[in-house]
């Protein structure tokens, strides 16, 4: 089993910074991709960045410039950095790693979210 555990939301105002941190643990092989989503209600998850194993990093265009994705394999932790927010930033985040368990087996997991709000 794997965990993955967030941290770092909260409120903030327009124009201000967050950073999200994801910690992952448990019978971890290898980590390929870890990535942050975000949901706001009634609406789907969707993705907001995603950094893969070789390096390779792909983000939403709405966050593009702004936001920040990084990664530090020996602790197996993902960082957000948001910068410039906006109200319509205002989510739930949540966290998401592919990580194989054994040489063969990789599954997906979930991290339990983090509110991010950004209100004057």
């Amino acid at each position: 089993q794997v965990q993955l555990v967030e941290s770092g939301g909260g409120l903030v105002q327009p124009g201000g910074s967050l950073k999200l941190s994801c910690a992952a643990s448990g019978n971890i092989f290898n980590i390929y991709a870890m990535a942050w989503y975000r949901q706001v209600p009634g609406q789907e998850r969707q993705l907001v960045a995603v950094i893969f194993s070789e390096g390779r990093i792909n983000y939403a265009d709405s966050v593009k410039g702004r936001f920040t994705i990084s990664r530090d394999n020996a602790k197996n932790t993902t960082f957000l950095q948001m910068n410039s927010l906006e109200p319509q930033d205002t989510a739930v985040y949540y966290c998401n790693a592919a990580v194989g368990v054994t040489r063969t087996t990789i599954y997906d997991y979930w991290g339990q979210g983090t509110q991010v709000t950004v209100s004057s």
